[in-house]
């Protein structure tokens, strides 16, 4: 890696943490200050040692503001054909699984013609929500009624809890879920500051994320995909929108029931937590595919059967 400053820091932490999961390795790192003036022979030197001695696969650049044209037309001299020249932010979302949104915004990167997904992956993704959707709604009609049941002898009230959700393209749809807090006002969006009003029922429908059946029927109407970014509530949009950066992004696609972002980080509670589970959903979008649909929902039912991260289920959905 050629670099200096915050992300290069970053892009080096997380190789580490990510070295017993990928099989990507960070063999050696070249202050890019090294390398100018043009005069600097010690560090191209250097660094034309470095690329002998391990013949890397690629050479990142994690570069400060207004270094790229020089260094990078300096790795191009060096490095010829046999090495490859990859941006930082593409590694960090590649070890990581996340998008890097604030070195975007810092560059003023547009990422718009990389998230349009082809017709035919959109076509296939839709028949198959509609599958999976019809048969879930069907093998669970029993256990939805005894959810129901359970529901009214344990607190009374409505059965299902409905919410204006952001879909997609920013659109406003109602998300139907089991109820599992008492019908008294909310005291803010986030769930830890609710828990006093969680269920008995409702704990182990959450524990189990059964309150999401009812989300089936929001797949049937097209307002939902089985994954994708978790629909956030309407009110949080103005929010969400000025604080993170990229945000709107998310909202290119229909939202999940279940998504990269949920697998990856879990759920959020305050809006740091929002903003880092934005970088894993902006990868997701980038980089949508049947076979990262299917990773998703592998992990999502491991989480479902083992009842994993209770706990941080406890805060906002």
């Amino acid at each position: 890696m050629v670099g200096s400053g915050p992300f290069a820091g970053d892009l080096v932490r997380e190789f580490r943490r990510g070295a017993n999961r990928t099989a990507s390795r960070l063999v050696a790192v070249v202050d890019d200050r090294e390398l100018r003036p043009l005069t600097a022979a010690s560090g191209r030197a250097r660094l034309a040692s470095i690329i002998g001695r391990f013949a890397p696969a690629r050479i990142l650049l994690a570069l400060p503001e207004g270094r790229n044209v020089l260094v990078e037309r300096q790795m191009a001299n060096l490095c010829g054909t046999v090495t490859a020249i990859e941006d930082g932010i593409h590694a960090y979302a590649r070890v990581t699984g996340k998008i890097p949104i604030e070195r975007l915004a810092s560059r003023g990167m547009m990422t718009g013609e990389t998230l349009t997904h082809c017709v035919a992956l959109r076509l296939i993704r839709r028949m198959i929500d509609l599958v999976m959707a019809m048969l879930g709604l069907f093998v669970c009609a029993p256990l939805c009624i005894a959810i129901g049941v359970a529901i009214k002898l344990d607190c009374g009230g409505p059965v299902f809890f409905v919410q204006d959700r952001i879909g997609r393209h920013g659109e406003p749809f109602r998300m139907l879920k089991f109820r599992t807090m008492h019908a008294t006002p909310a005291s803010s969006q986030w769930v830890r500051d609710n828990a006093s009003r969680i269920t008995r029922v409702g704990r182990w429908l959450r524990r189990f994320r059964l309150d999401e059946i009812p989300q089936l029927g929001n797949v049937l109407r097209g307002e939902m995909s089985l994954v994708g970014p978790r629909p956030h509530p309407v009110s949080n949009l103005e929010m969400f929108a000025q604080e993170i950066p990229f945000y709107s992004i998310r909202t290119r696609v229909r939202p999940g029931i279940t998504g990269w972002a949920q697998v990856k980080y879990g759920y959020a509670n305050d809006l740091v937590e929002e903003t880092e589970k934005v970088r894993y959903d902006l990868y997701y979008v980038n980089n949508a595919s049947l076979w990262l649909d299917l990773r998703v929902l592998f992990e999502t039912l491991k989480t479902v059967l083992l009842a994993r991260g209770f706990e941080s289920a406890s805060r906002i959905s």
